[in-house]
């Protein structure tokens, strides 16, 4: 059993701490260690393969980070230029397998969801491998408790020729209203829809090939056309742009006839929501989730998430207050669902707060912005030991450096020289630069940079051990170089 993880997300619904370049399956929302971290380690044990991640390739470099920080390991990571949601990213996946004549059970599952009983999962995926190795195309349902209108629901019925304990698959139901999720609940049969599948990787393109042949056909085009190597696939975006965006559910699982369902009662969230994250955290006397500088008075039933400020809440029921540097929210707990809609229309603005966090982690480590003005900005910039950023020039701007901590190895057009604490260099415009941290402690600096343009855009890269392109500049012609 090959378990395939699906760490696409936007990092809408749990704004603003999920961002667009940032979600939420790289936060550490439910203990130490982030959702995605979480669901590879609750993999780990007899039988199951090593996992393939398909990842954002955005995101590749926070994946390897997370990997290596709890020495997890993975057999491949594919790597989507773009969404095309899940019924693509499984299908290349499978594709991949059957060409390597590799015919494997694949348990495709999401990154971000949280499963808090271990053995519950197991004795889940032991009846449902019985299922799937006759065939059939296994999805995990949990069991409809409460009438939840965040969640799509699957109804179910007895066959006599599915093991016992599985059902076969109705019918699927969109989200409902409240109404009609209690009318559901009430009659029984009906489980949440988790996300989370298991069927054997030539029967999932079999059934994809006769009910979404559009996806079938433009996969197998794409994977042909994409690089691979032994670690991983750059898949290939000029093919993909043209493969239709859908689902699993609604290219294969609601067509087949061969869906059947498998109770999973394990704890299951997919923290989809603020109110759902509520659900899953530790709460005081008073049913408050708290985390950060936060102090609470005469309020009940509250999520508040502070991220450095002080955050001091009086006299409020059901109600979540987030706070980063850069935004705050404020919902009723029954209301949170439509943050997604917040998301988009801040989009719409062009508000650059659902893209990055004033941090912003790259494969060299991180910059926070610190403060910014129409021709001034102010960087704190931190260099992993061994790392390097770009040879790059900026058209508009100069920047100043000055190291507050470690040693920074700068190159400035021919020069090359070392800086260590409280000294400083100053990089004009239109300089070839570099900056590289030659030590075994991080480097610390401040950058401030000034000039008519601002925009991470204005960079033009001649040697990038990352593999990164150069980005069009606004209003620049940028020549093509040789990386």
């Amino acid at each position: 059993m090959i378990p395939v993880i699906l760490s696409g997300g936007s990092g809408s619904r749990l704004w603003p701490l999920s961002r667009k370049q940032f979600p939420k399956q790289f936060l550490a929302l439910t203990g130490e260690h982030t959702l995605f971290q979480q669901t590879l380690e609750r993999l780990v044990f007899e039988d199951m393969d090593t996992p393939i991640v398909v990842c954002n390739k955005d995101h590749r470099f926070i994946v390897n980070e997370q990997l290596t920080a709890r020495k997890l390991e993975t057999q491949r990571i594919l790597m989507e230029p773009f969404g095309r949601n899940t019924a693509p990213a499984v299908a290349l996946t499978a594709m991949m397998l059957v060409n390597e004549g590799r015919d494997e059970l694949m348990l495709v599952l999401p990154a971000d969801h949280v499963l808090e009983d271990q053995k519950a999962l197991q004795r889940a995926l032991a009846l449902a491998t019985v299922a799937a190795e006759n065939g059939e195309m296994v999805l995990f349902g949990v069991p409809a408790t409460k009438p939840e209108t965040g969640y799509g629901y699957i109804k179910s019925t007895n066959d006599s020729l599915l093991p016992e304990g599985v059902s076969r698959v109705s019918h699927f139901v969109e989200k409902p209203d409240v109404k009609r999720a209690t009318e559901f609940v009430q009659s029984g049969g009906y489980f949440w829809n988790s996300g989370m599948f298991l069927f054997r990787a030539s029967r999932f393109l079999e059934e994809l090939k006769k009910h979404d042949p559009d996806i079938y056909d433009t996969c197998l085009l794409t994977l042909e056309r994409s690089e691979q190597d032994a670690d991983t696939v750059d898949i290939d975006a000029a093919t993909f742009a043209c493969c239709p965006d859908n689902s699993i559910d609604y290219s294969v699982m609601e067509k087949t006839q061969r869906a059947c369902v498998v109770p999973l009662t394990a704890g299951w969230s997919d923290v989809g929501c603020w109110s759902s994250l509520w659900e899953v955290n530790e709460k005081d006397a008073n049913g408050n989730v708290t985390k950060g500088d936060v102090v609470i008075q005469d309020s009940r039933n509250c999520m508040i998430h502070g991220n450095g400020k002080l955050v001091s809440v009086i006299g409020l029921e059901n109600i979540v207050v987030v706070e980063t540097k850069d935004a705050m929210m404020i919902a009723h707990k029954d209301k949170v669902q439509g943050v997604k809609q917040m998301v988009n229309t801040l989009n719409e603005q062009g508000r650059s707060e659902t893209q990055n966090h004033c941090e912003v982690y790259r494969p060299w480590g991180s910059y926070d912005s610190v403060d910014m003005g129409g021709r001034f900005q102010v960087k704190h910039i931190s260099v992993k030991p061994g790392a390097c950023l770009s040879l790059q020039m900026h058209h508009h701007r100069a920047e100043h450096w000055i190291v507050v901590s470690g040693t920074a190895e700068v190159t400035c057009d021919e020069n090359v020289f070392l800086l260590t604490e409280n000294q400083s260099t100053y990089i004009p415009i239109a300089s070839v630069h570099r900056l590289r941290n030659p030590g075994k402690i991080p480097l610390e600096i401040i950058e401030v940079q000034s000039g008519s343009y601002l925009g991470e855009d204005d960079i033009e890269r001649f040697e990038d051990i990352y593999g990164r392109s150069t980005p069009i500049e606004r209003g620049v012609s940028v020549k093509t170089i040789a990386q």
